[in-house]
């Protein structure tokens, strides 16, 4: 699928299926769009009464125009308040429009939507964000494509935006990096191993020229990583130590890490999972992410140094499994009581904070799909923040408002790090069944010293069960997009 901006206006355009925006409530013929109805045959009017379309946010209308007509058919895309308008409602309409070309069996394409805050450029880029990933299938695992998902739409035209290739350039450069974290997640865990994820660090290394350093299983012990070693003490699989780094040109005007957690199978360890296990292999959804970003930076070259670290491993059971009950020492020193092997993904975390901790970068942020308790206090929407500094979460916030991922600060309560206090070592890994998620937060905020820093959890929203918003029902390559903002911001 090729899109394009450019100048041709939607009076001119010729094609298979033209879409045109409108507000909620704003449905008015006038000017050019009276002179396009007319052109059409009253085609447009018709429309509007007979669906008594009303422009609310992604609402639609389609309809055929005529046989050996300039435009087989039109299609109304409704936008809500136009005071309420911002970059995902654009994006939305983008993925609405998508799948509508694609069930109409559309060609050929033309999009006429308002400019977002007189930013050409934000616009066409999200957009063509919502085209390309409403329009991605994962059929890897499938033996044949049946012919109803076989995408028949091979031009896009975005009318009246000439001159913005290099946001086209830059949302096809996003896109690729959700539809990798998208794959990574949706993958099962036979697909998707430690050494499988190794791989894809030096195809991303050898593809973008990163620098990248794979820790094994020796080098991780040598450098006391007890904590992340724990945890992956079971598996038949070696765990990998992943650090992959990006260096821009010139002097970096930043430097800035992105640590993703990578369990590639959650068993729960002794503390085995119940119903719901074969959803684990999602577990390294932020890997995935964090992946994704690299991806997508890779092609995007900031002028800004970027580290993506990932401590890889599954959590499975066997006679080397650790136990209930054990004391691990994380690579800081500081000891951790394992009262629920089930709550491994902080203790991987933990060394990988440790040792990205001791690289003199400006932030680190880190994102897991860290606790189910975090998805009671949220949602299956929204993901949380947690950071003891108000800059870094403000900078995440605002990136998270343009990719259109919902954030939500929660409060670092120092008060319930007493719930994770051990009798015998100096933490444990879980604390009280309330404020889950804070505890979880905490626990992290112990193993950074110098370095500011922000949590992420992403439990909810890397997964839907049915279709919404700019993603499609699976794995939604959350929050892909919110992280490469973050870095260009």
């Amino acid at each position: 699928m090729d899109i394009k901006a450019i100048a041709t206006h939607r009076l001119d355009w010729t094609g298979d299926l033209l879409a045109i925006g409108f507000y909620e409530d704003a449905i008015e013929l006038s000017g050019d769009l009276a002179e396009l109805n007319t052109k059409l045959a009253g085609v447009i009017e018709a429309l509007i009464a007979e669906t008594e379309f009303k422009g609310a946010k992604s609402s639609s209308a389609v309809t055929r125009v005529g046989v050996d007509t300039p435009i087989a058919k039109i299609m109304l895309v409704g936008l809500g308040k136009a005071e309420g308008m911002k970059p995902d409602t654009l994006r939305k309409a983008g993925a609405t429009i998508a799948r509508a070309a694609k069930r109409e069996k559309a060609k050929t394409l033309g999009i006429s939507l308002p400019i977002w805050n007189g930013d050409s450029a934000t616009t066409v880029q999200v957009i063509s964000e919502g085209l390309r990933l409403a329009l991605h299938q994962d059929t890897r695992f499938k033996s044949e494509v049946e012919p109803k998902h076989q995408l028949k739409l091979t031009a896009v035209d975005l009318l009246d935006f000439a001159g913005n290739d290099a946001a086209i350039s830059k949302a096809q450069a996003i896109c690729d990096g959700v539809i990798l974290a998208r794959e990574l997640v949706a993958a099962p865990a036979n697909v998707v191993t430690p050494m499988s994820m190794a791989a894809t660090a030096e195809e991303i290394a050898k593809d973008y020229g990163f620098a990248l350093k794979i820790l094994e299983q020796a080098e991780c012990e040598a450098l006391g990583m007890g904590a992340f070693l724990g945890v992956a003490q079971a598996s038949e699989m070696p765990p990998k130590f992943i650090h992959l780094t990006y260096t821009p040109a010139g002097t970096p005007r930043r430097k800035l890490a992105i640590v993703g957690k990578g369990l590639t199978f959650d068993s729960g360890g002794l503390n085995i999972k119940g119903a719901g296990i074969e959803t684990m292999k999602m577990d390294m959804g932020g890997a995935a992410a964090m992946f994704g970003a690299a991806k997508a930076i890779g092609q995007i070259k900031p002028d800004v140094e970027v580290h993506f670290i990932s401590a890889v491993t599954e959590n499975m059971i066997s006679g080397r499994a650790m136990h209930p009950g054990d004391i691990l020492t994380a690579s800081n020193g500081k000891t951790i009581e394992i009262n629920n092997t089930d709550a491994e993904g902080r203790l991987t975390l933990a060394d990988a904070l440790v040792y990205t901790d001791k690289l003199g970068l400006d932030a680190i942020v880190d994102l897991a799909t860290l606790t189910g308790a975090c998805i009671v206090a949220l949602g299956d929407d929204i993901s949380g923040l947690w950071s003891p500094d108000q800059s870094l979460a403000d900078g995440i916030l605002a990136a998270a408002e343009l990719a259109g991922e919902n954030f939500w600060q929660m409060p670092l309560a120092e008060k319930y790090f007493d719930g994770i206090k051990s009798p015998i070592a100096d933490l444990k890994n879980t604390g009280p069944r309330g404020g889950g998620s804070i505890t979880a937060a905490l626990f992290l905020k112990q193993f950074v010293k110098d370095t500011p820093w922000a949590h992420l959890d992403v439990a909810g929203p890397v997964w839907i069960d049915k279709e919404h918003g700019v993603n499609n029902a699976g794995a939604t390559g959350h929050p892909v997009r919110t992280l490469v903002n973050w870095v260009l911001s």
